[in-house]
């Protein structure tokens, strides 16, 4: 889950995600031929699939993240066969929360070990990274294959994506993350979040830049410049960026307040400038706004439904939690699932 800087990994930008604790988790037991099995868990409602490495074709569905990463390593030039495989997941799909970027990193890791694959971390990510865009046709940056590779729960990986240069932050010790998923679901695939990343990239070609992460607010004056929406696009990314840089501080010297005030932000500019959040995220965002032991909180994710994280106080984390969710339920008329902190019995 991304802490802070949405929208910005495909502009070369920074981000702050770190991980969850919900994981997916993949066995594989190798065959001697070509073939390629792969289920899930029972109780799921996915489909066995089964094809012979080489014929991997797009189908707009689940196993194109499978075919996808097989078809990669083939072309790179990886020595892989085929393999049966079980999946199982507690990630919510469609959440905004890297469930399709965590299994292509758990399959890549288990082939990397079944065939014994000389791939580090980093390299690891930019094969599954390479699998969403050329293959499943995702049109996603790099940050949810770098986060699930390298991220760590209780530690957030600030990551400059256009070099990859990364440090791991602390989450400060006063702070408790509390995620809510709206319920309303999303792809990276279809819809609006390709046209967000070709209004950035069209946004830097008329500033006259290779990407919006080769400014910053002090070229804020020239997006006057800009017709809308590029505008307000090219606005989100370089204060985006910029709240990035100054989270990682705020976090450092554990200045908690700013922190939370530094998500508020991000929040409305997503709302704003950039136009990917829905009612349903807004109200969670308000909702937690108006609750005294919450720091700060926003949308995480692409946009367009997925789910909100908050910074309460350390040891307030369930009670607002079910508070929020109780007061969406009256608002709303729906529940959002609690997936941090874990309750014993989410509210139903």
């Amino acid at each position: 889950m991304n802490l802070i800087g949405e929208h910005t990994d495909y502009s070369g930008g920074y981000v702050l995600p770190l991980a969850m604790p919900q994981q997916t988790e993949v066995q594989l037991a190798t065959r001697s031929d070509e073939a390629v099995r792969a289920w899930s868990a029972p109780g799921s409602a996915l489909e066995p699939i089964s094809y012979q490495l080489g014929d991997e074709a797009p189908h707009q569905a689940w196993p194109d993240y499978v075919q996808g990463v097989t078809r990669t390593l083939r072309t790179e030039g990886y020595p892989i066969r085929g393999f049966d495989l079980r999946i199982e997941s507690s990630v919510p799909v469609g959440s905004g929360l890297a469930s399709s970027a965590a299994l292509e990193v758990g399959l890549l890791r288990a082939l990397r070990a079944a065939f014994s694959l000389e791939l580090d971390d980093v390299q690891l990510a930019l094969l599954a990274h390479r699998a969403e865009t050329d293959f499943v046709g995702a049109p996603v940056g790099i940050m949810d294959q770098m986060a699930c590779s390298l991220a760590e729960e209780r530690t957030a990986l600030f990551l400059d994506t256009r070099s990859l240069a990364m440090e791991r932050v602390p989450i400060p010790s006063g702070v408790e993350i509390v995620v809510l998923d709206t319920g309303v679901s999303h792809r990276h695939a279809s819809g609006q979040y390709g046209v967000r990343r070709a209004e950035c990239e069209r946004a830097a070609a008329l500033l006259g830049v290779g990407q919006l992460r080769d400014l910053d607010e002090s070229d804020l004056p020239r997006l006057e410049e800009l017709p809308e929406p590029w505008r307000r696009r090219a606005r989100h990314v370089i204060t985006e960026n910029a709240r990035v840089l100054a989270a990682v501080e705020a976090m450092r010297s554990e200045r908690l307040d700013e922190l939370g005030q530094l998500l508020f932000a991000s929040h409305d500019s997503l709302r704003e400038d950039f136009e990917v959040s829905i009612p349903e995220l807004d109200l969670l965002v308000y909702l937690a706004e108006e609750h005294t032991d919450v720091y700060g909180a926003r949308m995480t994710g692409g946009g367009f439904g997925g789910a909100v994280i908050a910074l309460a106080h350390t040891g307030t984390g369930a009670r607002v939690a079910e508070s929020i969710v109780s007061d969406y339920r009256e608002r709303a008329g729906r529940s959002p699932r609690v997936l941090l902190p874990r309750l014993s019995a989410s509210p139903a």
